[in-house]
C-alpha cells in the first residue's frame, strides 16, 4: 500500500456531493418560494387580490404562460370566482364548467393532493397539465390550474408537493379574509346601529324639550315656576331661601319687533303659531346656556343668567342672545308665510340687582313670583325697546366680561326712558 486512496472503476468522488447540493439548493428554492407567496398572500385581506396575486406569483415561481383559479359553491354547481392568464374567452368558458364539473367527482377529492397530468387533462382539459383542488369553508371550494413548463418538463413529484403547501397557504389566507370581511361587515352594521341610535336618541331628546317648551307655553299656565325657583326649594324647603337679595347677575329681554302689526296683517292665529316656533328655538339656547325664563308676554321675555361667576353668566347671556339671532335669521330663510323677515331685538345688562319672591295678596287668595327687580333690571328692558332691527345692545358691564369672545361696538351715551343718567350702549357686531 502506498497511502493513496483509489477510487474504484466506474465512480465520480464528486457525485455525490454534486447531488446533495443539488437537493439542497432545490429545498432553498422551495422554502424562499413558499415565503414569498406566503408573505404576499398573507399581507393582503381582499378576497380576489389574494386569489389574483397567488394566481401570478404561481406563474412565475412554476415557469408557466397558463393558469386558472376558481372558486364554486359546495354543490359546484355555480362559479363564484375565476381567473385566468393564457387562456382565450371560449376556453375560459369551458374551464369554468368542466372545473365544477371536475370538484364534483369524488376522484377530485379522493386524497386532495395535485392531479397527475394525465388526470389534468382528462378531467380539465389538454393546455391544463397539472391542477390542485382545495376547501375553503363549508361554502365554497376551489382549484388551481397550471399550463404546460415554458421549458416543456413534465411536473416532477416535487413540483406537485409545492404546489399543495402553497395551496395550502392560500386556504389559510382565504379563510383570513373571509374573517376579516364577516368581522368588518359586522363593525359596519354596528356603526351604522349605533349612528341610527344617536339619532334617534338626539331627536327624542329634542322632541322632548320641544314638547315640554310648547306645553308650557300653550297652556298659558298662571302660575310659572322657574328652574331657578324648583331647584331652591330642592336645596332648602323653607321658604327663607326664596327671601329677596341683591346679588350679581345677567338679565335679558327680548322683543319680538312690530308683533301688534304683524298680528294685523297675518292674523291671531298664524301669529301663535310662529311665537311657538321661534319662542321654542329661544328656550333650545336660553336652556343650552343655563338661562332661565322669569317672565314671558305675547311677543318677550325676561330672561336670567345666575351663575356664581360674574364673568360666566355675562357670557352665558351673550351666547344665548347670538344664538337666538342665529336661528332668527335661519328661520327666517326657511319660512313661507311671512310677509317680511321678523326681527328679535334683545337687550343685555349685568351687575347688581334684587332676586327673590314677591308675595300678592288677596281676597281671592295669594300669589308668589319669582323674579328681579332695580334699576339694572329697567335698563336691560330699556336697551332692548332701543335695539332695532334685530340688533344685540348691552351695558358697558356685561362688553367688559365678554369682550375676550364677542366684539361690541359702542354707540355712545344714550337717555334711557325712566333712567335719570345717560346710560352708554354697546351694539353686538355681525358674525
Amino acid at each position: 500500500m502506498d497511502g493513496v486512496t483509489r477510487v474504484p472503476a466506474g465512480k465520480d468522488p464528486s457525485g455525490g456531493v454534486d447531488s446533495v447540493k443539488a437537493a439542497l439548493d432545490k429545498r432553498v428554492y422551495y422554502l424562499r418560494t413558499l415565503y414569498d407567496i406566503s408573505k404576499e398572500l398573507f399581507g393582503k385581506v381582499d378576497f380576489d387580490i389574494i386569489l389574483k396575486n397567488f394566481l401570478l406569483m404561481t406563474m412565475g415561481n412554476f415557469g408557466v404562460f397558463q393558469c386558472v383559479i376558481l372558486t364554486c359553491n359546495t354543490a359546484c354547481d355555480r362559479v363564484l370566482r375565476f381567473f385566468s392568464i393564457g387562456f382565450d374567452e371560449p376556453l375560459q368558458s369551458e374551464l369554468r364548467g368542466r372545473g365544477c364539473r371536475f370538484l364534483a367527482t369524488p376522484a377530485a377529492w379522493a386524497t386532495e393532493t395535485p392531479s397527475s397530468e394525465h388526470s389534468a387533462q382528462q378531467d380539465l382539459h389538454p393546455d391544463v397539465a397539472l391542477a390542485f383542488p382545495f376547501r375553503i369553508d363549508d361554502d365554497q371550494v376551489g382549484l388551481v390550474g397550471l399550463g404546460p413548463k415554458l421549458t416543456e418538463e413534465p411536473f416532477r413529484i416535487h413540483d406537485r408537493e409545492l404546489l399543495g403547501t402553497l395551496v395550502n397557504n392560500l386556504v389559510v389566507a382565504l379563510r383570513n379574509a373571509l374573517s376579516f370581511e364577516q368581522i368588518s361587515g359586522l363593525n359596519r352594521e354596528l356603526q351604522v346601529k349605533n349612528e341610527e341610535l344617536e339619532k334617534t336618541l338626539g331627536e327624542l331628546q329634542a322632541a322632548l324639550r320641544k314638547v315640554e317648551i310648547l306645553e308650557s307655553i300653550k297652556a298659558n299656565l298662571c302660575k310659572f315656576v322657574p328652574a331657578t325657583v324648583t331647584s331652591m326649594i330642592e336645596r332648602s324647603p323653607t321658604s327663607e331661601s326664596l327671601d329677596a337679595s341683591e346679588r350679581d347677575l345677567s338679565v335679558m329681554f327680548l322683543d319680538i319687533e312690530g308683533y301688534s302689526r304683524l298680528t294685523e296683517e297675518v292674523g291671531g292665529t298664524e301669529v301663535n303659531n310662529l311665537v311657538e316656533k321661534y319662542f321654542s328655538v329661544f328656550m333650545d339656547a336660553i336652556y343650552t346656556n343655563n338661562g332661565d325664563v322669569m317672565e314671558t308676554a305675547g311677543d318677550g321675555l325676561m330672561v336670567l343668567f345666575l351663575s356664581d361667576d360674574e364673568k360666566t353668566h355675562a357670557l352665558e347671556a351673550i351666547r344665548a342672545a347670538a344664538a337666538i339671532r342665529s336661528q332668527t335669521n335661519l328661520i327666517n330663510r326657511q319660512s313661507q308665510t311671512l310677509p317680511r323677515p321678523l326681527a328679535v331685538n334683545i337687550g343685555v345688562a349685568s351687575g347688581e340687582a334684587f332676586l327673590g319672591a314677591l308675595k300678592f295678596e288677596s281676597p281671592t287668595g295669594s300669589r308668589w313670583t319669582y323674579t328681579a327687580h332695580g334699576t339694572l333690571v329697567n335698563i336691560a328692558a330699556r336697551i332692548c325697546d332701543k335695539a332695532k332691527g334685530g340688533s344685540i345692545m348691552a351695558v358697558r358691564n356685561t362688553v367688559e366680561r365678554v369682550t375676550e369672545e364677542f366684539p361690541f361696538a359702542s354707540l355712545g351715551s344714550l337717555p334711557l326712558k325712566n333712567i335719570s343718567d345717560e346710560v352708554e350702549i354697546f351694539e353686538l357686531e355681525s358674525p
